[in-house]
């Protein structure tokens, strides 16, 4: 190594906070193509995902976590248990604040970030503060007052105002990130973005369409899983059969929707992402399910990856 090269960094950065922060869109932003998806919805992301950024001086491994929020639920317990359960692993973490959320509704920054900041100061790890969402806060006067309520709630910590979705600020974040990460050697290749199987990646697709497809009339208690995955050896074509499970009936109506039409749809708004990730042609077959209470079925959840 040349004396005047600088040493390469290496480690795990977790993104944690309340659902609907923008911690998916910040992580695809960073990584610079789709690894998580995003919906309006909040809560989507249901377990870690992992995103590899690479530059000349350092590789980063950023685990985007669900939405921390309260629940008594199993599925939704799971989830948040996923969150605080990337910091084990992590070099330091980033928690990630919907700035427009506070901006417009300050009273609801105690009921979401008490527990957050308690556990956050037991991990004992790095933190840097996001403030996201400043493109949509008009007033430069609530901006300054977020910040110092930030710097109130965690004294000589570093808080970045960014805009995830326009990028805004998401460059000084990685070069302070990078200034804080230990030196290492890379974790993964350099051209690798996540570690995610593509089987995860496939159901995750699916399910981001059936969010866009659906919005608000589509029930969070919805699933996906993989039941067949066989790729022809001759003509490359790869057969993908997947379930998406509901927990009643109407669901089932909606998703399918008259003639199939909504099913067909969704299937066709997938199929193009995931020949693009698997990079052959692929024939798509989605069946849609009810299965009771699955959201409390222990054993299906840990089938899930969940639990």
């Amino acid at each position: 190594m040349e004396q005047n090269q600088q040493p390469f960094k290496s480690g795990v950065v977790a993104l944690i906070g309340p659902p609907n922060a923008g911690k998916s869109t910040l992580l695809n932003t960073i990584i610079g193509e789709k690894v998580a998806i995003v919906s309006p919805k909040p809560q989507t992301t249901r377990n870690q995902i992992s995103g590899i950024h690479t530059r000349d001086d350092a590789q980063i491994v950023f685990l985007d976590t669900p939405g921390i929020h309260r629940s008594r639920l199993r599925l939704n317990r799971c989830m948040v248990d996923a969150a605080w359960k990337a910091l084990y692993g992590a070099d330091m973490v980033i928690l990630m604040l919907d700035g427009w959320r506070y901006a417009t509704r300050p009273e609801q920054w105690d009921r979401d970030l008490a527990s957050v900041a308690t556990n956050l100061a037991k991990s004992g790890l790095p933190l840097f503060v996001v403030l996201n969402k400043i493109d949509k806060i008009s007033s430069k006067e609530k901006i300054f007052s977020l910040l110092a309520r930030c710097q109130e709630q965690w004294p000589g910590t570093d808080v970045f105002p960014v805009s995830a979705v326009k990028g805004t600020n998401v460059d000084r974040l990685m070069d302070m990130i990078v200034a804080t990460l230990p030196q290492g050697m890379p974790l993964y290749d350099k051209d690798q973005l996540s570690t995610l199987p593509l089987r995860f990646m496939v159901t995750e697709i699916i399910r981001e369409k059936l969010f866009l497809t659906l919005q608000e009339e589509l029930p969070y208690n919805v699933a996906v899983d993989i039941d067949a995955w066989e790729q022809d050896p001759e003509t490359g074509l790869l057969t993908i059969v997947a379930t998406i499970y509901v927990s009643k009936a109407g669901y089932k109506g909606m998703i399918i929707g008259k003639g199939g039409r909504t099913l067909k749809r969704i299937g066709s708004m997938a199929r193009p992402e995931i020949v693009e990730l698997v990079g052959s042609k692929v024939f798509l077959e989605l069946w849609v399910k009810v299965k009771s209470r699955w959201t409390e079925d222990r054993q299906f959840l840990t089938g899930l990856g969940l639990g």
